[in-house]
């Protein structure tokens, strides 16, 4: 049982470390003398009731919690009541956000967020073991094997999904459509998230896709543009960048893939309460694809980083954006590592696209908006018209081009069963043929 001294100490501590603090700020900022904002006023009822509330559960709950413990909680629900993205992160949680960022560690492959105190999913990453069960940007995860997720904190769910590799996990979803929960069982794996990945849709024209923005990202970018125009034996005509279900990433690996096609001008800035959050990020000259014309593939799922490269190539006029309006996460979190080894992921800025567009809760609006449909070829009829490789002994080609069309079949398969991105092509064709 808490002794009423310790209280009392604790109390004065507190109370004192706010006094101090709100104190340095004031005299920091030189506020000139005068009657002292609502908003710096020691909220001594409140602290009195914290500390009141911290002896009851020392005293009362049905077991024993120790100080740390109710601290670290104390400092989570502070954080998490602030929004979505800001968190305390102890130890391990701070290791595993590093690891993030590198494109390897271990669990299901899905980046979430909460949302009405359950988990949403963002978008689950391409070749991970959450895509290949069938994990779909949007998704809300209301248990975790047995637990419910209600009331959970983020990092708590997130630690829960994390496991030895081969183990399982059920997740119970609910989803858009459906009449009732979904049961997924998912094996949990190393994560290697290959952040680009790029090929040929048809001579002359690239594509390109981003499922991640890394710290080597825009190294990748570059060497995947390289070996396309190596593959093309000359410049592109066109290009397809696809950030759909990109959940973002670090904000520089945004910067450097906005500035591959952007000669000169603003790529993204962002305005906060301190000094350093307000940044400015210009292109440098030149364009990796010699301005080739560009079309963006974006989603519901595209978020954060991604939706800094679209509003910045939609903006600079750059690229044509095309799909489906995107995710609406529009602020910057920054990692401020503590002294006792955890670390503080706070909301430090928002950022705005060249233009003065700030995309938080609203998302970048597709400059040409899809609907989610799957386009299939036509069953061959009998009474498609008769061409001339139709006719009974007619002259061949003179080469033998066998091989060649089952290429161009299979491509043209893989297009179809892409509505967005057969849209993209077609698009690139024809600004290519009205620009000759």
């Amino acid at each position: 049982m808490l002794k009423k001294k310790n209280i009392f100490i604790l109390s004065l501590g507190i109370m004192l470390g706010v006094f101090m603090g709100i104190c340095a700020s004031v005299f920091a900022e030189q506020e000139p003398v005068g009657p002292v904002p609502d908003t710096e006023v020691l909220p001594y009822e409140e602290l009195r009731a914290f500390t009141e509330i911290f002896g009851r559960i020392k005293r009362d709950y049905v077991e024993p919690i120790s100080d740390k413990k109710l601290l670290e909680d104390a400092i989570r629900g502070m954080l998490s009541g602030l929004d979505p993205h800001s968190a305390y992160l102890v130890a391990d949680e701070y290791e595993q956000l590093k690891e993030g960022t590198t494109g390897r560690f271990g669990g299901l492959g899905i980046e979430v967020t909460m949302e009405n105190g359950l988990v949403k999913v963002v978008s689950p990453i391409d070749d991970t073991p959450a895509q290949r069960a069938g994990i779909k940007t949007g998704d809300l995860i209301v248990r975790l094997d047995d637990q419910p997720v209600k009331g959970m904190a983020l990092g708590d769910a997130v630690k829960l999904m994390r496991g030895e590799p081969g183990s399982k996990i059920l997740l119970t979803v609910i989803r858009e459509g459906e009449g009732a929960p979904l049961k997924i069982t998912i094996t949990r794996d190393i994560i290697k998230v290959k952040s680009v990945k790029s090929r040929m849709l048809e001579k002359g024209y690239g594509y390109v896709r981003i499922s991640s923005f890394q710290s080597g990202t825009g190294e990748s970018l570059k060497e995947a543009l390289t070996s396309l125009r190596k593959e093309n034996t000359g410049n592109l005509k066109g290009l397809v960048l696809d950030l759909r279900n990109n959940p973002g990433g670090v904000l520089n690996a945004a910067v450097e893939v906005s500035d591959a096609f952007i000669k000169s001008g603003l790529i993204v800035y962002t305005e906060g309460r301190i000094e350093n959050s307000e940044m400015r990020f210009n292109a440098a000259p030149g364009d990796l694809i010699d301005g080739a014309p560009m079309v963006v593939l974006i989603n519901a799922g595209s978020a954060s980083a991604s939706e800094i490269v679209a509003g910045a190539l939609q903006d600079q006029k750059r690229a044509v954006i095309m799909g489906e309006k995107s995710f609406g996460k529009g602020s910057v979190q920054t990692i401020l590592p503590t002294s006792n080894g955890s670390a503080v992921k706070l909301t430090t800025a928002r950022y705005y696209t060249p233009s003065g567009r700030s995309i938080q809760a609203e998302g970048i609006e597709p400059d040409i908006t899809l609907a989610r449909v799957k386009l299939e070829a036509m069953e061959k009829s009998e009474f498609n018209p008769v061409k001339e490789a139709d006719l009974s002994h007619h002259l061949q080609n003179g080469k033998d081009k066998e091989a060649l069309d089952k290429k161009l079949d299979s491509d043209k398969d893989s297009l179809e069963a892409d509505y967005p991105l057969y849209q993209a092509l077609t698009l690139l064709k024809g600004i290519s043929i009205m620009s000759k």
